[in-house]
């Protein structure tokens, strides 16, 4: 699913989705506290309340491609204190990436500026793009593809995805970065940790996937 709304889709995104389902689920408590008979002005008036929309923030996105875990804000308070966090990196983000080939190193660092390729207008690595680092540890081997856990340290537009693809082990599934045809994008958010905007409990959730049906 598509994360938020573009030029070329309004509707049926994960932004819609979600605002429709708090605003619903918003009147629906409203309209179960309602004690008494109500005309009908009282509900053309319940049906078509003026308070205040409930509009999710956008926090952090993930391709339309990605599956797994994503925070998102409810209130401007919550929007401005996560964003604050992801700033600060105080947010911690683990995905799962099956990849094609072997990978020898048991765990590393991928360190490749990413910027935006005017001519093919895609994100790649490129000499003066922004510095962006990605940590990887293998999980298991396969004979030609490897299941690794990446950890990205910046977060730049495609960044695992365009990491993967430098060191030569592109992300299966990625057809725009030179993975094989596969009926999805091997990639998936499966860890996601931050603290909570209302007090100080850390957040943890994990998401799982079957992975050997990659």
């Amino acid at each position: 699913m598509l994360v938020h709304p573009t030029f070329k889709q309004k509707s049926g995104t994960l932004l819609n989705a979600l605002t429709y389902y708090l605003n619903f689920e918003s009147q629906k408590n409203k309209n179960s506290e309602e004690k008494k008979e109500t005309t009908d002005s009282d509900k053309s008036r319940i049906q078509n309340p003026k308070s205040k929309i409930v509009r999710p923030g956008l926090v952090h996105r993930l391709d339309r491609q990605t599956s797994g875990l994503m925070v998102i804000a409810k209130t401007n308070r919550a929007l401005r204190v996560l964003a604050d966090h992801f700033q600060r990196k105080l947010v911690k983000k683990k995905y799962l990436a099956l990849v094609e080939g072997v990978v020898e190193n048991d765990s590393g660092a991928i360190n490749a500026p990413i910027g935006r390729c005017a001519d093919k207008k895609q994100w790649n690595v490129k000499a003066d793009g922004k510095q962006s680092e990605t940590r990887f540890r293998v999980l298991e081997r396969f004979s030609d593809k490897t299941l690794l856990e990446l950890e990205p340290v910046t977060g730049r537009t495609n960044q695992l995805r365009i990491h993967c693809a430098f060191i030569g082990h592109p992300i299966v599934g990625d057809k725009l970065y030179y993975g094989r045809e596969f009926p999805r994008l091997c990639l998936h958010a499966a860890r996601l940790c931050f603290w909570h905007p209302s007090g100080n409990n850390r957040m943890e959730f994990e998401s799982q996937v079957s992975y050997k049906l990659w």
